[in-house]
């Protein structure tokens, strides 16, 4: 639904959508396309999520793109993988969807876990790709190797920030969601955690460390990406620190941050609004 601010109506407006699934050798991919377009938005979700978490993305760009979302292997509906996912099989899953899918222009948006899908798909430097968003994540890009000064904070951020965690989820709050979601927007922190037990039978334990094993390249790996890169943080995130992006940006020189206050590691869940514009200003510059 939308409001047409000028005459006061309520306009409800509906978008083409399709549910498929993409057959691999060892699992079956579950995908939603929502609206149609030549331009292609692929959203890539983080270990707390799966294709439900971008519904505030989708209602917001499908009028002007054909927006897909999927669920990675080893997450619901996508086939379980006996022991877990690899993340290392991400990429190519990734670049078999879009293949599938036909798309021909296409921009990539990415939390968090969604990230290492992104930056190894990117590395390939795929024709079709023009652009790419990195919200709250590093991907397999290592913070260890980030320059100073912000080399310099890691250690007091881990200490302080990081260390945060275990008393959150002793208090039933998910940390991907954050303090403030739990105490402002209740709703959204339940909803945020009613998709997250979707895949409460995963070892998310595992498939983090997985994930960590994978973080090794240098930043300067990032200028190996053909397209604009915009890295969106979330200024309260205790789960990636913030300040990576912008040590990242200074070596990139394709790449940009966009910082969202009052936010913490899931800003396109908590902070839609401000996040769809961030996007939508990077998207429409390239």
């Amino acid at each position: 639904m939308d409001i047409d601010a000028e005459h006061g109506k309520l306009v409800v407006m509906a978008f083409a959508r399709t549910l498929g699934t993409l057959e691999r050798s060892d699992c079956k991919i579950h995908y939603e396309v929502t609206g149609t377009g030549p331009r292609a938005i692929v959203f890539a979700h983080g270990l707390g999520g799966n294709h439900l978490s971008w519904f505030q993305q989708v209602a917001h760009f499908a009028p002007h793109f054909t927006c897909v979302t999927f669920a990675h292997r080893g997450f619901a509906p996508s086939s379980p993988i006996p022991g877990g996912p690899d993340p290392k099989d991400y990429a190519g899953d990734l670049a078999a969807l879009i293949a599938h899918l036909n798309l021909t222009d296409v921009r990539i948006v990415a939390q968090s876990m969604g990230g290492w899908t992104t930056i190894e798909y990117a590395l390939n430097r795929p024709p079709e790709l023009k652009a790419i968003v990195l919200a709250c994540t590093t991907g397999t890009i290592d913070p260890q190797q980030i320059d100073e000064p912000e080399r310099a904070r890691l250690a007091p951020w881990i200490q302080t920030e990081f260390a945060k965690v275990p008393a959150l989820f002793a208090r039933g709050i998910h940390p991907a969601a954050g303090e403030r979601m739990s105490r402002e927007q209740p709703a959204q922190h339940l909803l945020y955690r009613h998709i997250d037990d979707q895949n409460a039978s995963l070892d998310k334990q595992t498939l983090g460390a997985k994930l960590m094993a994978a973080r090794t390249r240098s930043p300067k790996d990032l200028n190996k990406i053909a397209c604009p890169i915009l890295f969106v943080v979330g200024e309260e995130d205790v789960l990636i620190p913030n300040f990576a992006a912008d040590a990242f940006a200074r070596v990139a020189s394709n790449a940009k941050v966009a910082h969202i206050h009052e936010a913490g590691h899931s800003a396109y869940f908590e902070r839609p609004k401000a996040f769809n514009a961030v996007v939508q200003k990077f998207f429409d510059e390239i």
